[in-house]
């Protein structure tokens, strides 16, 4: 007889449950990390390090148009968990809208500040960088695009 006829039958092997934890794991990473580094769309993405106006094929999903996003500010998307500014005319950035320093949602942009209501910590419309309050680390970016006048998640 082999060892495999001697394992339980009552409920999934040890290996099943761990590799199902280990995917639902990444699954969730990419989803919260924007998905992949490539910008499949062919089109310029608007990332922490630059700015939008990139033509896109219309890929990803749509959040705003770029006249929503006041210039100098931003705007909170609660359900896609981002926040898309505005640092100059035409340039364009987003960042996650979770805090790093308990999860919470941040809240509002205002003067030149993502702004979380849990703690007061505050974050930098320009590079997402901590300004003020317990969050040790900046927010994340997310990739976006930006063609014509909509503003869209990568």
């Amino acid at each position: 007889m082999t060892s495999a006829q001697f394992q339980p039958a009552a409920g999934p092997a040890r290996r099943t449950v761990v590799a199902a934890a280990g995917a639902a794991g990444l699954a969730v990473a990419l989803t919260a990390c924007g998905g992949s580094d490539d910008d499949a769309s062919g089109g310029k993405a608007a990332d922490s390090s630059g700015s939008g106006g990139g033509e896109s094929s219309g890929a990803g999903t749509a959040l705003a148009a770029t006249a929503d996003i006041p210039e100098g500010g931003g705007k909170v998307f609660p359900d896609q968990k981002v926040v898309v500014t505005q640092p100059a005319a035409g340039e364009f950035k987003a960042f996650s809208a979770t805090c790093t320093h308990q999860g919470c949602a941040v809240k509002s942009v205002s003067g030149g500040l993502i702004n979380c209501p849990c703690h007061n910590s505050s974050f930098s419309i320009t590079d997402g960088s901590v300004q003020s309050g317990p969050a040790p680390k900046p927010l994340p970016a997310v990739r976006i695009t930006v063609s014509g006048d909509s503003v869209r998640l990568a």
